[in-house]
């Protein structure tokens, strides 16, 4: 099944070595979601296993876990990773951005 939320290259990128890095066991993936309401929300990031609620999906060898209640407000999401001068992180647009 194909994911509803796509990451750049700079972000799997991030993912992989933050997993390796921290010695992450593998049943660890990353949580996409939304916090809060629908109208007010914002999305929210994480490293969590799965739970019964959870759809599962692979990008590149990436677990990525989206609540089931979640997953109309993720369709479409891209993850990017970037640095810059106020420092490096995620961020999540709903516009694909280039790899």
């Amino acid at each position: 099944m194909e994911s509803p939320v796509q990451l750049t290259e700079k972000a799997k990128s991030e993912i992989k070595t933050t997993l390796a890095a921290n010695k992450i066991p593998d049943t660890y993936g990353l949580r996409v979601g939304l916090k809060g309401g629908a109208c007010s929300g914002s999305f929210m990031l994480g490293f969590d296993t799965a739970t019964e609620h959870d759809q599962t999906y692979m990008v590149d060898d990436i677990k990525i876990f989206v609540d089931r209640r979640h997953l109309m407000y993720v369709i479409g999401l891209s993850v990017d990773y970037e640095e810059g001068a106020n420092g490096a992180g995620y961020t999540v647009s709903t516009e694909e951005k280039s790899n």
